[in-house]
């Protein structure tokens, strides 16, 4: 078993290096799996390049990195890393400004042997501030549905939604045509629905899997109610034939 964890980057050399850090820090016994850290630098100009340049020649799991002299979309970024990890490879994304627990690769890779035939995984995560310290109150917490129509009806009513808190097989990435390189947001959140459209509901794991930071430049800042419900709108426009099919309604509806 091999995981990928998969970071495209810009613009945070003051929070990456703790990033890496937990990544690296994962620890694997008893169990028996390799794991490394993919990064890309997208447009970045505040020494990133220079940090892991430096950081990928330190001792301990590989880290592989690649830089583009332009800002591009997350997905984009998302896509290319996912090219460079092996066919075999489940797959686990990590923003640039969080951090993994160190025993997430170790539960996933538990509840992967428990479920062999399941393609993805999905476990709650904790929030912290920008200093690490946890805030009461604002856990994330992962439903457990009966079926991928009913967690689509959750996720276009907006009670639920999926965030940096999956693992899911290249293999399955690839089925669905990889991330949409063109949005400007939510790119996660429409591939977690193309899973789900596949007919592929996700294994809830019972461990955290990762700690979010709340911080002044987090890419989500100002998503608010209003705007989360004009991600899903356009989120669903592009898969309202099949959403209808299966009785999903509009959001707002």
């Amino acid at each position: 078993m091999h995981f990928s964890v998969i970071t495209p980057t810009h613009q945070r050399h003051n929070l990456l290096p703790e990033t890496v850090a937990s990544v690296r820090a994962s620890i694997s016994a008893p169990l028996d799996f390799s794991f490394e850290h993919l990064l890309y630098d997208n447009g970045s100009h505040d020494g990133t390049a220079a940090y892991l340049r430096e950081a990928a020649a330190q001792p301990g799991p590989p880290l592989r990195h690649w830089h583009d002299a332009a800002r591009c979309r997350p997905g984009f970024a998302r896509n290319q890393l996912s090219a460079q990890a092996p066919a075999h490879a489940w797959l686990v994304p990590l923003d640039d400004d969080d951090l993994l627990l160190q025993r997430t690769l170790y539960h996933y890779a538990a509840q992967i042997a428990a479920n062999p035939d399941r393609p993805w995984l999905v476990a709650d995560f904790l929030r912290v501030d920008e200093h690490g310290r946890y805030l009461p109150g604002e856990d994330y917490y992962a439903w457990q549905f009966d079926s991928p129509t009913a967690m689509l009806q959750a996720i276009f009513r907006a009670e639920h939604f999926i965030q940096g808190n999956v693992c899911y097989t290249k293999a399955l990435l690839d089925e669905v045509g990889g991330y949409d390189a063109e949005l400007a947001m939510a790119e996660d959140l429409d591939l977690y629905v193309r899973f789900l459209l596949a007919g592929h509901l996700p294994v809830v794991c019972p461990h955290y899997s990762h700690l979010h930071r709340f911080h002044a430049h987090n890419t989500s800042q100002g998503v608010d109610a209003a705007r989360h419900n004009a991600d899903l709108r356009v989120i669903y426009e592009r898969y309202a034939r099949q959403l209808s099919q299966l009785g999903v309604p509009e959001p707002g509806r």
